[in-house]
């Protein structure tokens, strides 16, 4: 259990900016994450093993990309007991994102809108950064599992993203345990699109080839997940669901378990948060609102793809109950970030002894 109680630590940084707060507690943590300070926020893991698409997890509770872009912290982050951690989105060349201010707290719904625009300081700094991470090197096997989540760089057109991809995929193959394809967020012009029939279909062809050549280069195999985004009708998810099940499973129907799917990203929609500060700022909007919106997808997609399909739920976790929805709905694990924003690192022990707790 965590020595200082977060709702002391929120109660300071939400007077602050939020990107200043996040930018502080990264900070943090990046300076005390190979100490012994991190007994100041850490929890312990919970123990739920679970397989997916190869992976063994030690619980089915993530953390989502999007909180450290440059994976600066992911050994503080592992301290926080997640199963498995996402950093990211990575882009080929660094760039700033968008013009602040572009992160926007609305507590009356435990929402964030951000619009932040993938800023991140580039691959090669990147991959350092992973490399320099300790939580692989302890004995008995890694703790949790790493995630790396890569997109395209705002200048790129959108005619050349694949070329983005390719390039970032290639550069954090061999330092992943997965690789996140982030197809969805609402904040570099276009990228959405790419979740078209033909767009994704090409995307999909060219990514999984060159999985297979770069599986083939470095002695090991790893799932690629595509992240999609909760504003998406019936016949769009049927469409997603078709061009996954067409790159992601045998003849026969069954999945290879070397390609998932991650629902969702942050929305577009403004219904629940319609009439309170901010809620016209432009950009993704996660938390709690997202909830129903995500599971939506969710079910469909287990719908469309049957038993045996990677799915990782997220968007609007902020307890136990949230999380066992998503797993209801058809995800096999979950991730979490704007949750731990708004409750802290018990969030993640809370909500994998809910998992735990399903009967199977």
């Amino acid at each position: 259990m965590s020595l200082i109680p977060y709702g002391l630590a929120r109660a300071l940084l939400f007077k602050m900016d939020p990107e200043a707060a996040h930018e502080l507690t990264l900070d943090s943590i990046a300076r005390v994450q190979h100490s012994p300070l991190t007994c100041l926020y850490g929890e312990s893991r919970v123990d739920d093993p679970y397989t997916l698409a190869g992976l063994k997890l030690p619980n089915r509770v993530g953390l989502a990309a999007g909180l450290d872009k440059n994976a600066r912290c992911i050994d503080g982050l592992a301290a926080m007991g997640f199963g498995f951690v996402e950093v990211g989105t990575v882009t080929p060349k660094g760039q700033p994102g968008n013009p602040k201010p572009r992160m926007f707290r609305i507590p009356e719904r435990q929402a964030l809108i951000n619009r932040l625009g993938f800023n991140n300081e580039g691959l090669e700094a990147f991959i350092a950064n992973v490399k320099r991470a300790r939580f692989r090197q302890g004995g008995g096997g890694a703790p949790m599992l790493l995630g790396l989540n890569i997109g395209k760089n705002a200048s790129t057109p959108i005619e050349r993203a694949t070329d983005d991809y390719l390039t970032c995929l290639a550069g954090v193959y061999p330092h992943a345990d997965y690789v996140t394809v982030n197809i969805s967020s609402p904040n570099t012009q276009n990228l959405r699109s790419l979740q078209s029939d033909e767009a994704l279909d090409a995307l999909l062809g060219a990514v999984m080839a060159r999985r297979a050549e770069l599986a083939a280069e470095h002695g090991k195999s790893i799932p690629v997940f595509v992240k999609i985004a909760p504003d998406l009708d019936d016949d769009q998810i049927a469409v997603i669901a078709a061009t996954l099940r067409r790159h992601g499973c045998h003849a026969d129907g069954r999945a290879t378990n070397l390609l998932g799917v991650i629902a969702t990203n942050t929305t577009l929609s403004r219904d629940a948060v319609a009439g309170l500060p901010h809620a016209t700022e432009t950009g993704g909007l996660s938390g709690a609102p997202v909830l129903q919106a995500s599971n939506r997808v969710i079910a469909q997609l287990r719908q469309a793809l049957g038993a045996g399909f990677p799915i990782v739920g997220v968007g609007g976790v902020l307890s136990g109950a949230d999380a066992v929805s998503k797993i209801e709905a058809g995800a096999d694990v979950v991730q979490i970030y704007t949750g731990l924003i708004y409750r802290g690192p018990a969030l993640v022990s809370e909500a994998a002894r809910a998992i735990k707790a399903i009967k199977r």
